[in-house]
């Protein structure tokens, strides 16, 4: 039970809250007993609420294919660590291409099929995104 002293246009009045349930609260004023309903504001939170969208399996990289172009597309989001392979060079299935950092772990980049390496313009340092083109082999 609370206890309140109001004074109102010089009146003074002692306000005892016996119990609140929901929005309606038992009080006494000066001996009167009274239901009063409370109006509330929607209480804010001061935490945001993250949406996010699908997840996608980051398992192995995306790949298109158009004319004989594949384009290799990043998994996850993360840095470049080191970019092992250039533009013009030959590649086989499986070979190492460049490694990235993601979520605190060494990730690789492999060459999905036998080719040549085309429009590989990332740098050590280099910040990239989920589905990012990283390179494409033809």
């Amino acid at each position: 039970m609370k206890s309140f002293k109001f004074t109102i246009e010089g009146v003074k009045y002692d306000v005892d809250v016996k119990s609140v349930v929901d929005n309606i609260a038992q009080v006494e004023v000066n001996g009167t007993s009274f239901e009063v309903e409370i109006h509330r504001q929607a209480p804010v939170t001061k935490t945001p609420v993250l949406l996010r969208g699908p997840v996608k399996s980051p398992e192995a990289p995306k790949t298109t294919t158009l004319t004989g172009f594949t384009k290799v597309r990043s998994p996850l989001p993360g840095n470049i660590l080191s970019v092992i392979k250039k533009n013009g060079d030959k590649v086989n299935r499986g070979e190492l291409v460049l490694t990235y950092e993601a979520m605190k772990m060494e990730n690789q980049i492999l060459a999905e099929k036998e080719g040549v390496i085309r429009q590989l313009t990332l740098s050590p340092g280099d910040t990239i995104i989920q589905d990012q083109v990283l390179f494409e082999i033809e």
